[in-house]
């Protein structure tokens, strides 16, 4: 039997006492953001309580630095040392974090025919810091390290290639002194997988291959055994869990989104893996939409949580997923605790808690099997996207962007999809979205074990921007309209705005030097609903991307 997952070589690193090690990144300073997410459990919620409800009106910019990039800017930054490092699809920059002044900046470039496999956005979302370097992946599927101090390159490795349908956008993540990413491309019929890298050399330790081959645990769930199957791409970021020493990575779809020439599960499309950040041993998966046919990419943020379970202490994950469910899953295990619907939802009628499958309704079966228009909640855009929500532990709910909106949908003839190829369109689908006008999209206070939401805004364009939530009891997130907000986390009400130049669909942090409180978010309309969706209320956002740090006003 193979196996899927191939070694390329042993690990051998030489530590360094140099920069950012991985003791910093466990004891997450509030002067720093280390981390996607901004800890390691990827619950971007901040004990920082100097901004609070009290005092949030008196927020001021501290200042602004243009990226001079008009394409989407959905990075979060990283913070370090008193600079903030920033990425674009073209360029990362090092930024003086009091005062934004330019420390560096590194272009980076690829050729324009690269964008042709890029489905949703000229973007990039951020990177990694681990001793003296800074980690970023390109759309032309390079990952390469920079040096934090002069932003000089220090390697560069290609992983993938725009004719095979591969792209990167994503950040990586540091897990147990590995690299570690994944890479876009189901759009574009290219196969998944999740890799590693020694950090200090730009080796390739392992790859993961998210889609099997004859052979290949898994591959039984495909045609063919899997001999020409596609899709799983890993485009967004896991969450490790240094106690466990286990990465959880989200998967997408299968390709094409059309389903009538793959019947079967499709593993290990649309699940959650947990693999073994040095070996990339597979602990287990659990997929939360087996055959898809709707684009439900499982790419949405993980979240790490102890939580009390049926009167016991449970090592949980919290994923508010694309297909409109939120799931707790036992961390330890993979196993199923619960799973409720978040938003409207018409795909299944629930989640079978002992099989840990959705349960189908004939419209789905439908849409599995034949070419005949159905109406389905939520959309191919799911009941959230990429954009990373946030979760206070304290009170354990989850800040959640969503979208409300259902759509018409119709698989293409067979014959029409039978002889795609790698790079092609894999989608083989007509599909109409179905808007509420007066609220495309809402942000919810939701509570992961029932899914209902303690209270919930109502926006005419959906937010397309992570959120943090911090112990001074505020959630900030941003508007495609460009409205940088702070809401009061208990009430649900906007309490504090500011208008940016641009659309928000960036992702804030906040941390603290010389014990005062910053927020820092990005600016810069794009992305895959700003491109494809026509929105009246966007007319008048212009694109043009922006740093902003945030302050108290002193008295």
């Amino acid at each position: 039997m193979k196996k899927q997952i191939s070694l390329m070589v042993g690990l051998a690193f030489a530590p360094q006492a140099h920069a950012q090690t991985a003791q910093d990144i466990l004891k997450a300073s509030p002067e720093s953001v280390l981390t996607y997410g901004m800890n390691y459990s990827q619950n971007r919620f901040s004990q920082l309580d100097k901004i609070n409800t009290t005092n949030v009106r008196k927020l001021v910019p501290a200042w602004s630095y243009s990226l001079n990039n008009n394409t989407g800017e959905e990075a979060q930054p990283i913070i370090y040392d008193g600079t903030a490092y920033i990425t674009s699809q073209n360029k990362t920059v090092a930024l003086d974090a009091l005062t934004g002044r330019e420390i560096w900046n590194t272009p980076v470039e690829y050729p324009p025919a690269t964008t042709r496999v890029v489905c949703c956005g000229i973007v990039n979302r951020g990177a990694a810091i681990y001793e003296g370097k800074l980690f970023r992946t390109t759309l032309d599927a390079r990952v390469i390290a920079l040096d934090i101090k002069t932003g000089k390159e220090v390697w560069s490795v290609k992983s993938g290639d725009a004719n095979d349908g591969i792209a990167m956008t994503g950040a990586p993540i540091i897990a147990n002194g590995v690299l570690i990413t994944g890479m876009a491309g189901a759009e574009y019929g290219s196969r998944g997988y999740i890799e590693a890298y020694d950090p200090q050399t730009g080796k390739q330790l392992w790859r993961f291959y998210t889609v099997p081959r004859p052979g290949d645990k898994g591959a039984e769930s495909w045609p063919d055994n899997a001999s020409n199957a596609s899709g799983g791409s890993t485009w967004t970021t896991g969450t490790y869990d240094p106690d466990m020493d286990v990465v959880f990575w989200g998967i997408g779809n299968p390709a094409p989104w059309n389903p009538l020439l793959r019947p079967g599960d499709n593993l290990y499309t649309n699940a959650i893996v947990a693999l073994k950040p040095k070996t990339g041993e597979v602990v287990w998966h659990y997929q939360m939409s087996p055959t898809d046919p709707f684009d439900h990419d499982n790419i949405t943020s993980i979240i790490t949580a102890d939580l009390t379970v049926e009167g016991k202490p449970t090592k949980a994950l919290i994923q508010v997923a694309r297909n409109g469910f939120v799931y707790i899953l036992d961390r330890t295990n993979g196993k199923l605790l619960s799973a409720n619907p978040y938003v409207k939802v018409t795909w299944a009628k629930g989640v079978d808690l002992e099989t840990g499958r959705p349960i189908w309704t004939d419209a789905t079966k439908k849409a599995m099997t034949l070419t005949d228009e159905i109406e389905t909640w939520p959309s191919n855009s799911g009941g959230t996207n990429w954009f990373p929500y946030s979760y206070d532990p304290r009170k354990q709910i989850a800040y959640v962007n969503t979208l409300d909106f259902g759509m018409k949908y119709q698989p293409a003839p067979i014959e029409e999809i039978r002889n795609l190829k790698p790079g092609q369109g894999h989608r083989g689908v007509k599909i109409t979205k179905l808007y509420n006008d007066n609220a495309r999209g809402h942000l919810r206070a939701i509570d992961p074990f029932t899914g209902k939401a303690k209270w919930e805004i109502p926006f005419k364009s959906p937010n397309w921007a992570g959120t943090l939530v911090t112990a001074g009891g505020l959630v900030f997130t941003g508007t495609l309209t460009g409205e940088m907000i702070a809401v009061d986390a208990e009430q649900g009400k906007i309490i504090w705005s500011f208008q940016t130049p641009s659309g928000i669909i960036g992702q804030p942090v906040t941390w603290e030097k010389d014990g005062k409180q910053y927020v820092t978010v990005t600016s810069g309309t794009g992305g895959v609903y700003v491109m494809n969706t026509p929105d009246p209320n966007l007319k008048h956002t212009p694109a043009g991307g922006t740093v902003f740090t945030f302050k108290l006003m002193e008295d």
